[in-house]
C-alpha cells in the first residue's frame, strides 16, 4: 500500500505500509453516502430530505429547537444536542454568533479540474505529479473507472476544457513512461473544485457541536477531509455517550479543543502537500528551488518519508 510522487520524469514511491504498518483506503463519496444511509435506515432512524427554510433557535439555552418545512408541512424538533454535520455551506456553523467564533481561511489561486472516465486506471496506486506547468493526480474508483485531476486557473469553467484538452494536459504533466501507456476516453463526469483551507474555532456553542466540513476544510491534496470527519465524529459520539450514560459533561466541554488539535495538524499537512506539488501565480525562482529541495530531501531521507506517510494515513485519535 502506497502512492507515488513524481517531479517531471523523476519518481518517488512512498511505501505507506512499510513506513507506518498501515494501509490507505480510497473511499469514494458516493460509497460513503450509500453506507451511511444503509446504517441509518437499518436502525430505524427517520431521514428528512429536501428540507427548506431550516433554522436553529435558542442555542445558548435549554430550549434549543430546529424548525423547517418538509413536503409542505412545518415541523419542530426539540433536541438535547445538535450535531452539525451539514457541510461547509450548511446552517450549523452560521447559527453560531459572529462574536462567539473565529474563522481562519486561505483560498488558493487555482482549482482542480476533475474527470471520471470508464478507462483502466493509470496505476493501482495514486500518482501525485508535480510539473512546471502544474499539478496532476491519477486516481481510481475501480478497475474500469478512473478519476483524474489537473490544476487549473480558479476562474476557469468546465466548458473551457474539452476532453482532448484535459488528456493532453494530463499526459504532458505526468511522467512519459506513464503517459505513453495511459488509456483515454470520453469523460462521464467533469467538474472544477476550488481549493481552500478553513477552520472555525470553537467547534461548539451552547447545545451545538459541529463536525466535518461544517467546521473545517482542507485542500484535497493531503486526502484528509474524510479522515478528519471520522475523528471529529469519534470524539463527539463518545462525548455524547459519556453524557447520556454517565451524566459526565466533561468530554463535551473538551470536544472542540481535542478535535481542533488534530485538525490543525492535518491542515498543516494538507497545506504542505499543496505547496509541494502545485505551481502558484507569480512565484519566483526561489519558490521553485524550495519545492525542488523538498522533493530531493524526500527522496534522500526515509525519516522524512515516514513523517509524510504517518500524516497521510492519518494521525492517531
Amino acid at each position: 500500500s502506497g502512492f507515488r510522487i513524481t517531479y517531471g520524469d523523476e519518481e518517488l514511491r512512498i511505501d505507506v505500509e512499510k513506513l507506518t504498518g498501515k494501509q490507505v483506503t480510497v473511499y469514494g463519496q458516493t460509497e460513503v453516502t450509500k453506507d451511511l444511509f444503509a446504517a441509518v435506515s437499518g436502525n430505524g432512524i427517520k431521514i428528512l430530505e429536501s428540507v427548506i427554510d431550516a433554522k436553529i433557535h435558542n442555542l445558548d439555552s435549554d430550549q434549543v429547537k430546529i424548525t423547517g418545512s418538509h413536503e409542505n408541512e412545518d415541523f419542530e424538533v426539540h433536541p438535547t444536542f445538535i450535531a452539525g454535520c451539514d457541510g461547509f455551506r450548511g446552517i450549523s456553523r452560521q447559527a453560531i454568533p459572529a462574536d462567539k467564533k473565529n474563522e481562519f481561511e486561505r483560498i488558493y489561486p487555482f482549482g482542480w479540474l476533475g474527470i471520471l472516465s470508464e478507462t483502466k486506471p493509470a496505476d493501482h496506486e495514486l500518482i501525485y505529479a508535480s510539473h512546471e506547468d502544474g499539478f496532476s493526480l491519477c486516481s481510481m474508483r475501480n478497475e474500469r473507472l478512473s478519476r483524474y485531476y489537473v490544476q487549473c486557473p480558479v476562474g476557469d469553467s468546465v466548458e473551457q476544457w474539452s476532453d482532448d484538452r484535459f488528456w493532453d494536459t494530463l499526459k504532458r504533466q505526468i511522467p512519459s513512461a506513464i503517459a505513453n501507456n495511459l488509456e483515454t476516453g470520453p469523460s462521464v463526469e467533469k467538474s472544477i473544485a476550488p481549493l481552500r483551507s478553513f477552520v472555525c474555532e470553537p467547534l461548539s456553542f451552547g447545545r451545538l457541536f459541529i463536525a466535518g466540513d461544517a467546521g473545517h476544510i482542507v485542500p484535497p491534496t493531503g486526502a484528509k477531509g474524510l479522515n478528519l470527519a471520522f475523528s471529529d465524529v469519534y470524539y463527539l459520539s463518545r462525548a455524547f455517550i459519556s453524557f447520556l450514560k454517565d451524566n459526565n459533561e466533561q468530554p463535551l466541554k473538551e470536544y472542540s479543543d481535542r478535535a481542533l488539535d488534530r485538525i490543525w495538524k492535518s491542515e498543516r499537512f494538507s497545506w504542505w502537500m499543496t505547496s509541494l506539488l502545485h505551481r502558484f501565480d507569480n512565484e519566483d525562482g526561489f519558490a521553485e528551488r524550495m519545492r525542488r529541495a523538498e522533493f530531493n530531501y524526500l527522496c534522500q531521507s526515509e525519516d522524512y518519508q515516514r513523517v509524510l506517510a504517518t500524516n497521510y494515513v492519518g494521525l492517531p485519535y
